[in-house]
């Protein structure tokens, strides 16, 4: 049998290939017999996105905590990983599963746990899991009906959008949003933001809302390359004020200017400590991942909050947020997470976070950019992901770890920081880091400058000393 690994953010695999009822019954075994050891009368809330099949796995995996006498509390149609980790929390729910591949190509689905706090389930423990997945499923999950196991109260139907719903209503002035006279548009990429997103703003532009499982055989990623047809619309159009975009299960944002312009996650998380301390008054730790802006230590001191910075993945960020006030966690691929809601990744709540911003300050979203650059100075940040050789890749990361690269070009050495990587600082505002992905024969580039041109600069210059 294929051996199952859960990597960075849960396993993931290809439809038919591996990711298969077979091996999501064999998962499910062992969450369950992990559930059972660690608690009396366990519960599960359970969920899947837009992706194909999920409402298949879903069910898959329900029969088989049903069949260890798990209570499961199952998501009726789809709903984005938020809404799963929401609910978790709202149930008081041991467990969260979301049947996903969040941003990962068509092709791949996915399985993500969730701790009874609504953030990711930590390494050790999902390790746990991990360890007791058996070579073969030994539950006899097709005998199990869910009819009659809702009718002995081990199944319930849930409506996780209503719930979320209610929680959004609760935490924005939407009115404030909606009588600001701000043209809106939002892009759900064909993922698990479309319905709700719908239900709180009928009246703005909605793209690639349809059912689409197959994603228009795009992968359902915010980023710029994946988005061309959204930048286009807001071009186009004149008057866009700002553009709001998620990934396959929305957990991920990604933010367009009026002029079509992509603003990465670095700017957002900026911008939503500017917005959090200086208007809403709000205090707390920062803790972002190794690759973001080093502009965040910038803002932090010049509102003095402290800052953690921690190895790249949600996970580490989640941990600091459930045992400390952490006012903003966030990573540089779009997961970010705010103060006043679960400690979780959440698209939908960043991007309306931003309007209320917009709309409570009546600036435009550059506008606010210039302010975050009045205090941090201004950046441009960059990210080139170089598919090379395996074994170049390791000679590279060799290469790093014996301190031989001291200058790029023009750009000399002044110190590295290795937390998770390798960063070579040349001064206190540009920065090139180099990151192996461990899964697969990529090499991960980043690159921050003070303008677009330095910091492509930047990567060529370094591109150039790695493979000369």
């Amino acid at each position: 049998m294929t051996k199952i690994k859960f990597g960075t953010d849960g396993w993931r695999a290809i439809i038919a290939q591996d990711f298969t009822v077979e091996n999501v019954a064999r998962v499910t075994e062992a969450t369950a017999q992990w559930l059972n050891k660690n608690y009396k009368n366990p519960s599960v809330v359970l969920g899947h996105d837009c992706r194909f099949a999920g409402e298949l796995f879903a069910e898959t995996v329900a029969k088989v905590l049903i069949a260890h006498h798990i209570k499961v509390y199952l998501a009726k149609d789809y709903v984005s990983t938020p809404m799963v980790s929401l609910g978790t929390v709202s149930y008081n729910a041991n467990l969260g599963i979301i049947i996903t591949a969040s941003h990962n190509p068509p092709s791949y689905n996915g399985y993500k746990l969730k701790a009874s706090y609504g953030g990711p389930l930590t390494p050790e423990k999902v390790q746990e899991v991990e360890d007791l997945i058996p070579d073969a499923s030994n539950t006899n999950f097709e005998s199990i009906s869910l009819k009659e196991a809702r009718d002995k109260g081990l199944l319930e139907y849930k409506n996780l959008e209503d719930l979320y719903i209610e929680r959004v209503q609760k935490n924005f002035d939407l009115q404030a949003i909606k009588n600001s006279g701000m043209r809106l548009a939002y892009d759900s990429m064909y993922g698990a933001g479309k319905r709700v997103m719908k239900r709180l703003f009928p009246e703005i532009i909605h793209l690639h809302d349809d059912d689409n499982p197959g994603f228009h055989g795009q992968a359902p990623e915010p980023i710029h390359k994946n988005l061309q047809e959204f930048s286009n619309l807001i071009k186009s159009s004149g008057n866009i004020d700002c553009g709001l975009c998620t990934d396959g299960d929305a957990d991920r944002i990604g933010l367009y200017d009026g002029k079509g312009n992509f603003v990465d996650s670095h700017h957002i998380i900026l911008l939503l400590i500017h917005y959090l301390v200086k208007y809403k008054g709000m205090k707390g730790k920062v803790c972002t991942a190794f690759s973001t802006t080093v502009k965040i230590k910038n803002m932090c001191a010049h509102y003095g909050l402290p800052l953690d910075v921690v190895k790249i993945g949600f996970k580490y960020i989640c941990g600091i947020m459930v045992n400390e006030d952490v006012l903003v966690g966030g990573e540089e691929s779009g997961g970010i997470a705010i103060k006043g809601h679960i400690p979780e990744r959440d698209g939908i709540w960043m991007g309306l976070t931003i309007w209320e911003f917009m709309a409570k300050t009546k600036k435009s979203l550059n506008q606010l950019i210039q302010e975050v650059y009045d205090i941090t100075g201004t950046f441009w940040f960059e990210r080139n992901d170089m598919h090379i050789d395996e074994t170049l890749k390791k000679q590279i990361m060799h290469n790093c770890h014996s301190k031989l690269y001291q200058q790029f070009g023009k750009y000399k050495v002044h110190r590295i920081d290795d937390l998770d990587g390798y960063k070579f600082f040349f001064d206190d505002n540009r920065w090139v880091m180099l990151r192996a992905s461990g899964t697969e024969p990529v090499l991960r580039i980043y690159a921050e400058g003070a303008d677009k041109n330095e910091a492509f600069d930047i990567l060529e210059e370094t591109k150039k000393v790695l493979f000369a």
